[in-house]
């Protein structure tokens, strides 16, 4: 369970460099922007001078703002479920891939990663479009470099 724990984390955490400098984003972010129409009911971008970039005042998800090469569950003062925590306690950070498979099934990410069959999610929804998950991701990251 640890090793597939380790050996995932490790596999994210290589593409890591090359990412850092471009987000590593090969959606489209104009595409990303409609379909954070579908996020907005939860999660909201606010930059840190606390300029709301997307969104509106949502509480339930944590604040997207700079996801993109941060580790896993790190927004401060955000509770997150036990398995996004044990995901980002060993090493997990969100590049392209990660949060692309995360989103399209959080539950299921979080316990193939974690090696956890109990790992949970507290995010319920699913992208299920085809795309979205990438466009979404490269949205999120040109919010970041404002």
């Amino acid at each position: 369970m640890k090793l597939k724990l380790a050996l995932a984390t490790a596999g994210l955490l290589a593409a890591a460099p090359a990412f850092a400098d471009s987000h590593g984003a090969s959606g489209d972010a104009a595409a990303g922007e409609k379909a954070f129409r579908q996020c907005i009911a939860c999660h909201v971008v606010v930059n840190d001078a606390g300029e709301t970039l997307a969104g509106k005042k949502a509480k339930t998800g944590p604040n997207l703002y700079g996801i993109a090469g941060r580790p896993a569950g790190s927004v401060e003062g955000f509770k997150y479920s036990k398995g996004l925590q044990a995901a980002g306690e060993a090493g997990l950070v969100w590049n392209e891939e990660a949060f692309a498979e995360y989103v399209k099934d959080p539950t299921s990410f979080l316990k193939e990663v974690t090696g956890d069959s109990g790992a949970r999610s507290n995010m319920s929804f699913k992208v299920r479009k085809e795309g979205d998950a990438e466009n979404l991701y490269a949205y999120l990251a040109s919010l970041s470099a404002m």
